[in-house]
């Protein structure tokens, strides 16, 4: 019996490296562009996205967000700038989050990796939900 599950999981690590090592030239790929994109794009380019309207503006922020795609400290650190900018707090809030859980550029690899179907709903779920949480902690605030 031991001999079995031992046997089993020897090829489930196989099978695992395999999957592993085919999708690693496309993860080294996303992450350079991602680098390529985030340091040709001035800061300033986003914050000019903004126009102070309290509905459209969160959908800029999370398209935005959507198509940039980053980790989450560096999202801190653009939400920050664009508040001192006069970005409004629910723009920021949406970009933040798509920022870290969309990222239209790891479409691609998520559709390889996980299967095409899947990564396009996860995505608009994920966009969608932004969009609800962004708005939900603008108000939490300001009933707090």
């Amino acid at each position: 019996m031991d001999a079995e599950r031992i046997k089993k999981a020897k090829e489930s690590l196989r099978k695992s490296w395999v999957g592993f090592s085919r999708a690693l030239p496309m993860v080294f790929g996303v992450v350079l562009l991602l680098g390529i994109i985030l340091e040709t794009i001035p800061r300033s380019f986003y914050s000019s996205f903004f126009r102070g309207n309290s509905v459209l503006d969160p959908f800029l922020g999370a398209i935005l967000g959507s198509i940039s795609a980053g980790n989450p400290v560096t999202s801190y650190i653009m939400g920050g700038e664009f508040l001192r900018q006069g970005v409004s707090l629910i723009a920021v809030t949406a970009f933040i989050i798509t920022w870290v859980s969309v990222g239209f550029i790891q479409l691609p690899i998520e559709s390889k990796i996980l299967g095409k179907k899947f990564a396009i709903i996860r995505t608009a779920l994920s966009f969608a939900a932004s969009l609800v949480v962004a708005f939900l902690t603008v108000l939490t605030l300001k009933l707090l």
